[in-house]
């Protein structure tokens, strides 16, 4: 079985659980006056699983290949590709993840970005770093003023 049947078949195995504890478990624990509204905390879950359900007995039954063709990837010639990116965005996303606390929202998330698109390859820096700055303070903007969401934007030191 290829690659992305295997990957459908476990993401499949999440959907249905996900799909079970979304059906039969989460409602329970209502209080009387919300489970008189048409939407419940559960109905998100609910689409998810059944969206994701549906996408990977697609992609297991093979309807979505119009022809056949060989694998994507090659377990023989792993070296061949850029396996160094993928290890250093995956290590820049941990690493991104521990700092967002003690560094803050901010700093964090535009120095990931700017090392994302650095490790990546990308060299202009003229347009990396407004791109970085702009789309973080955006995000920030979003999460903390419209949504009302508390993000500390800088370090405890600075006053965040």
């Amino acid at each position: 079985m290829a690659l992305d049947r295997w990957i459908a078949l476990i993401l499949l195995g999440v959907c249905l659980t996900y799909g079970y504890a979304a059906w039969f478990t989460m409602d329970g624990s209502l209080p009387p006056f919300m489970q008189r509204n048409p939407i419940w905390p559960s109905t998100f879950p609910k689409v998810l699983s059944v969206l994701g359900a549906v996408a990977c007995v697609i992609i297991l039954l093979g309807l979505e290949k119009s022809e056949v063709k060989e694998a994507d990837i090659d377990y023989r010639r792993l070296g061949e590709y850029h396996l160094g990116q993928a290890i250093s965005l995956l290590v820049l996303m941990v690493v991104y993840a521990l700092c967002l606390r003690p560094v803050g929202f901010l700093i964090a998330t535009s120095s990931f970005l700017i090392l994302g698109s650095f490790i990546l390859g990308e060299r202009k820096w003229h347009i990396m770093l407004p791109v970085a700055f702009i789309a973080t303070g955006a995000v920030w903007y979003l999460v903390q003023e419209v949504l009302g969401i508390y993000m500390r934007p800088l370090p405890g030191l600075f006053g965040g």
